[in-house]
């Protein structure tokens, strides 16, 4: 099983980056999980529907020790295996504790068990690694680490607080930073700013995502952009990132 997080700061395009990697992995004919890890549970939307779904501290909060598999997974367009993290009641209890409290109910269900994925997607909010927001490179849970950014300076900022947080679980043999995505803004010298805050980290960057209205015509549909539009360039993009991005976890 291959195990895969997406790290990057909230509102960089990491969750579209991270479903149209799991459309385009599902269509070279492997068996994928999404684990939607941010507070929002908005991460796997572009895979059913546009539509949130039950989390899984949502699941528990209805259903207590009676909580099943069927109550928080939802099988998303191309087979793929959604499954969203949640959050606590607003105002109420702790995002980073939340997000442990559902891995630890996933794995007491036997979630791997019972779906049997070749790959599984964990997509983290990466503004603070910290907590449950670290649960994925921490005890096994993701070998392999790809941070998405812009040129931006913030997203940059981010991206370099998280590489320091891999960098010390490497340390510890839990996850690798197998590379940087780079999800365009259209920023001045962008890919140039993005390759020398990559070769600081030790880096390199996997894969260009260019800036495309198709990615907002494929999200007002409630789609990745694999699904919605497969013959675009787009689409060709991100079938490019999925097979770079399996290149580096073989590595």
């Amino acid at each position: 099983m291959i195990k895969i997080a997406i790290y990057g700061k909230g509102g960089i395009g990491k969750s579209t980056t991270a479903s149209n990697l799991s459309m385009a992995l599902s269509e070279m004919g492997y068996k994928v999980m999404q684990v939607g890890c941010d507070p929002k549970a908005d991460s796997t939307g572009a895979l059913t529907g546009g539509q949130k779904i039950t989390t899984v501290l949502d699941a528990i909060r209805e259903k207590g020790n009676d909580v099943a598999l069927e109550d928080f997974v939802t099988i998303g367009d191309g087979g793929v295996v959604c499954i969203e993290a949640g959050g606590p009641t607003p105002g109420v209890g702790c995002a980073g504790r939340g997000i442990i409290t559902a891995f630890e109910k996933m794995e007491a269900l036997g979630a791997f068990e019972r779906y049997q994925p070749d790959i599984v997607i964990y997509d983290v909010l990466g503004d603070v690694v910290c907590g449950g927001f670290a649960m994925p490179i921490r005890n096994g849970y993701a070998r392999n680490v790809f941070v998405v950014t812009s040129g931006e300076k913030m997203a940059i900022y981010a991206a370099g607080n998280i590489a320091i947080a891999v960098d010390n679980f490497k340390a510890r043999g839990y996850a690798r930073l197998r590379g940087v995505l780079l999800n365009c803004r259209n920023v001045e010298d962008e890919e140039e700013r993005v390759a020398e805050f990559a070769d600081d980290i030790d880096s390199k960057i996997v894969s260009v995502i260019p800036r495309s209205g198709t990615v907002q015509q494929a999200e007002a549909l409630g789609k990745t952009v694999v699904a919605a539009f497969p013959d675009s360039e787009m689409a060709d993009v991100y079938r490019k990132m999925a097979q770079n991005v399996l290149r580096e976890c073989e590595e």
